[in-house]
């Protein structure tokens, strides 16, 4: 995997409202930047031409001149399992571009969050979680771990749920099980309408 610095991630106004945002959060937060980093899975190792072209492809506005990290790293990428649409039109754009042998580009964002005392666990949970949609994003603690944007799991087999005699039981027994995440009207509703497809 390559990983590939890019440029700032947010302008001087949205860096001034996160980080005020922060602050309500923990107070000790002192500065934050932010920058996106591209991760790039390729069939086999680019070739000097091939790799200033991907890089040339990746630069975009402003780059950052100095990457170095001075606080904890909050790294906010797609979650494991999914192919952003960002992914999907840079991986075109790549292949357009001559670069057959990649196979995946993906995007994050990597934050650099100062401040003035050591964090606790706690509160680098609270900052992860005005960092990132939980629900489409995650955070990673440092760069080699977005690895695992790139694993390809085997899917699950398919699982059946049989509703033909108590379906809300049969929902919510399936939805505490599988961790499915419905909530009670939704149970209703689905119960309801496979009711009424027989």
């Amino acid at each position: 995997m390559l990983i590939l610095s890019g440029s700032v991630a947010l302008s001087d106004f949205r860096r001034a409202k996160l980080l005020n945002a922060l602050q309500t959060v923990v107070p000790s937060v002192t500065a934050v930047q932010a920058e996106y980093v591209h991760f790039v899975r390729t069939r086999c190792e680019l070739g000097a031409d091939e790799h200033a072209r991907l890089q040339a492809l990746l630069t975009y506005e402003e780059v950052q001149g100095d990457h170095n990290v001075r606080g904890t790293l909050f790294l906010v990428t797609p979650r494991t399992g999914t192919i952003s649409p960002w992914s999907s039109k840079a991986t075109d754009i790549a292949h357009n571009c001559g670069l057959n042998t990649v196979e995946r580009i993906e995007r994050g964002i990597a934050y650099d969050v100062q401040t003035s005392e050591a964090l606790t666990d706690a509160q680098k949970t609270a900052i992860a979680a005005r960092l990132h949609d939980r629900m489409t994003e995650m955070v990673l603690a440092d760069k080699q771990d977005a690895v695992v944007l790139f694993s390809q799991a085997e899917p699950a087999p398919l699982r059946y749920v049989d509703i033909s005699e108590d379906p809300k039981a049969a929902l919510a027994s399936a939805n505490s099980a599988w961790g499915l995440a419905l909530s009670p009207d939704e149970i209703d509703y689905l119960a309801e309408n496979y009711a009424e497809l027989g």
